[in-house]
């Protein structure tokens, strides 16, 4: 069977995803990629459940290292690949039956050309259409020899050129984002001091309006403008726990302002 699927992938595309504990989702993941890939490369930065040993299964090039930021993270993978086009994932996204068709079929004819891939947010196995979560696309394919990852500590971006040609494909990446509320919460709080953070570093300031306006600006927008109403109660807990990660990006910004 690993002879056939070796002969159905395609040989000229690496797929790269940082984990750490990761065992209750990477399995799904990575079963998605079997026909698209036979280089799958795993940078971890010290799981202590079994990610390590599921991705091992999976015939995975693990690099196991320490938390040095997404970007660099991310890159350390990039460069241990065998191929120069890159597939970059998160632990918790996999790709559906026409994506995997799209990956299999597609020309990767130009270096200058990266693909945009729509997102299917999933809140609790809920697909989420509308809101924040529900017009999603990204890049996440693209050749190395043009485009890598920058090395902030949060939302990270690709930097690429500006000549570069975005294209879409056909078929979605599907995110399993959170299982729970507790997990949602906990989430939240950590990506709203990793950016504060972040601002502390960027020279950034915490304006009163920026602190208690921009928080319902942002429940108004996802919740009313983009129809986050329409997914029902999940809709209305996206939108509330989006302006309080506004706010609180900015409170904890005050506070590590405030200890310098």
């Amino acid at each position: 069977m690993t002879g056939i699927l070796s002969f159905l992938c395609r040989m000229d595309i690496s797929v790269v995803i940082i984990t750490k504990n990761e065992a209750h989702i990477i399995a799904n993941t990575l079963q998605s990629l079997q026909a698209v890939t036979t280089d799958i490369v795993i940078v971890d930065s010290g799981s202590t459940d079994d990610t390590v040993a599921i991705c091992k299964k999976f015939n995975a090039h693990v690099i196991e290292t320490s938390w040095h930021g997404y970007g660099i993270n991310k890159n350390m993978g990039i460069d241990a690949a065998k191929n120069d086009w890159i597939l970059s994932l998160d632990a918790d996204e996999a790709i559906d039956a026409e994506l995997q068709q799209s990956l299999l079929q597609l020309a990767l004819t130009s270096d200058e050309e990266v693909f945009n891939i729509r997102f299917k947010n999933f809140f609790c196995n809920k697909w989420i259409r509308f809101g924040e979560w529900g017009f999603d696309w990204h890049i996440r394919l693209f050749n190395r020899k043009k485009v890598h990852w920058n090395k902030v500590a949060v939302h990270e971006n690709l930097v690429f050129s500006a000549g570069v040609k975005i294209t879409k494909l056909k078929g979605n990446i599907l995110h399993y984002t959170v299982q729970n509320r507790q997990e949602y919460n906990t989430k939240t709080d950590h990506y709203a001091r990793m950016n504060a953070k972040k601002y502390v570093e960027a020279g950034k300031k915490a304006s009163f309006f920026k602190q208690y306006f921009s928080p319902a600006f942002a429940f108004v927008q996802h919740y009313i403008f983009r129809l986050g109403f329409l997914d029902g109660a999940e809709g209305f807990i996206i939108a509330k726990t989006t302006a309080r990660y506004t706010f609180l990006k900015y409170h904890y910004l005050k506070e590590m302002l405030n200890r310098l």
